[in-house]
């Protein structure tokens, strides 16, 4: 059974929530602030964390941060404005996914499901993905680790998977369409402005240049291309 943190500080949502999950076969915990929902996170063995951006004590954008300099696991975060929105795209704070409130709980469900069975099939996969080395990139999917100049460049987990798929196939063009279905998985429920979002994040980190690029190439009107 797969286990799920629910970090909400509304005790009757958290409830109905937990409720949903559990009649679908999860296994719930709460937590309701954000230094224990940390604690939890950093702690337990989850298999994935709902975390609500307005808690009290500790907002959600502090407890992601903090899970992803420990933790490698799918987070959904969920929020009621839309300015948490542009700032969990901007500032790339290692969500996988957000949902905004009022939402349903099947919804819930349904992107709790769809993050969990990708990630099954990304850790399925990871012992037929061979290393990819070009220029002073050098990808580990084993390790999830990247190295730039054998320095080390941490991303989030979307930002790897992005990184290795478009490594893997250099020289060919994928449009956000094409990306945000292959590395999200549900391409009906998001938003086709994380992918450029996730691409200039990754420029951040592995261009000596983010503005001018060697490794991912913007191709107008088209989509992305690794260079070969």
């Amino acid at each position: 059974m797969k286990r799920i943190l629910l970090i909400e500080d509304d005790v009757s949502i958290s409830e109905l929530q937990r409720d949903y999950l559990e009649i679908n076969d999860f296994q719930v915990d709460m937590a309701l602030d954000g230094p224990s929902g940390l604690e939890m996170s950093l702690t337990g063995a989850y298999d994935l964390i709902i975390l609500d951006v307005m808690l009290p004590r500790m907002n959600g954008f502090e407890v992601c941060r903090g899970i992803r300099e420990q933790k490698d696991i799918p987070i959904l975060m969920v929020t009621s404005r839309r300015e948490d929105i542009d700032v969990i795209r901007g500032l790339g704070l290692g969500a996988d996914d957000y949902i905004t409130k009022p939402f349903k709980p099947a919804e819930l469900v349904a992107r709790v499901k769809a993050h969990l069975a990708r990630y099954e099939r990304l850790i399925g996969k990871k012992e037929t993905k061979k290393d990819i080395q070009i220029r002073g990139l050098f990808i580990d999917p084993d390790s999830r680790k990247v190295l730039v100049n054998e320095e080390e460049a941490v991303l989030t987990t979307k930002e790897f998977d992005l990184l290795y798929f478009l490594a893997s196939h250099p020289g060919r063009v994928f449009g956000k369409d094409h990306l945000f279905e292959r590395i999200w998985g549900i391409d009906a429920l998001g938003d086709l402005q994380t992918v450029t979002v996730h691409i200039r994040k990754i420029r951040e980190k592995i261009e000596a240049d983010a503005a001018n690029p060697t490794y991912i190439e913007t191709v107008w009107g088209s989509g992305y291309r690794f260079k070969d």
